[in-house]
């Protein structure tokens, strides 16, 4: 075995601790820490280059990156998404790639998406849940129509409940890769 199959090989176990940690902090303190995130964005860095030389290693982490906070990053700005579950998309992408951070952030949505659904059944707030959705699409038209008029802010109040996404970021992690094997 080669150093780069040996470091290759350490890629998707360490995304996975990554997320996991991560997952582990967010369900705890409800928040993702910067330490966490941009070291995982550093420490791939290195990683991508030693395996794959320095253009290609680098072209890697950024394709990866880029996909990862671009996929999460309108999320974040429409309120629906905390930064940090933003910036742990981005090391995730940094570490497996644009086409993995792709994969996983789809399975992201659909295990956060099921999860929110159940809590919101759960906590019976489905009326809540389907006047929020009437108001986002009814915002969404209106500012469409009227592009450059202030969007109006939703009341905090008006949530259905908050999810710790980071466990979500970590299940849909652990589900590509362990698919992909």
């Amino acid at each position: 075995m080669n150093d780069a199959t040996l470091l290759s090989s350490m890629i998707a176990p360490v995304a996975m601790g990554v997320a996991l940690i991560a997952a582990a902090i967010d369900a705890q303190h409800r928040r993702i820490p910067n330490w966490l995130t941009f070291g995982a964005w550093l420490a791939a860095l290195p990683l991508q280059v030693a395996i794959h030389g320095f253009g290609n290693g680098a072209l890697e982490w950024t394709c990866g990156w880029l996909t990862g906070l671009a996929i999460f990053l309108p999320f974040y700005l429409l309120r629906g998404m905390a930064a940090g579950d933003v910036k742990l998309m981005a090391a995730v992408g940094a570490w497996l790639g644009a086409f993995m951070a792709f994969e996983i952030a789809m399975a992201t949505f659909v295990i956060g998406g099921i999860w929110a659904l159940v809590f919101t059944l759960r906590h019976k707030r489905m009326a809540q849940l389907r006047r929020n959705l009437r108001d986002v699409l009814l915002t969404s038209a209106q500012v469409s129509r009227e592009a450059g008029a202030p969007t109006p802010q939703a009341d905090a109040s008006w949530s259905v409940g908050t999810l710790p996404y980071g466990v979500a970021i970590a299940a849909g992690t652990i589900a590509v890769l362990f698919a992909s094997a």
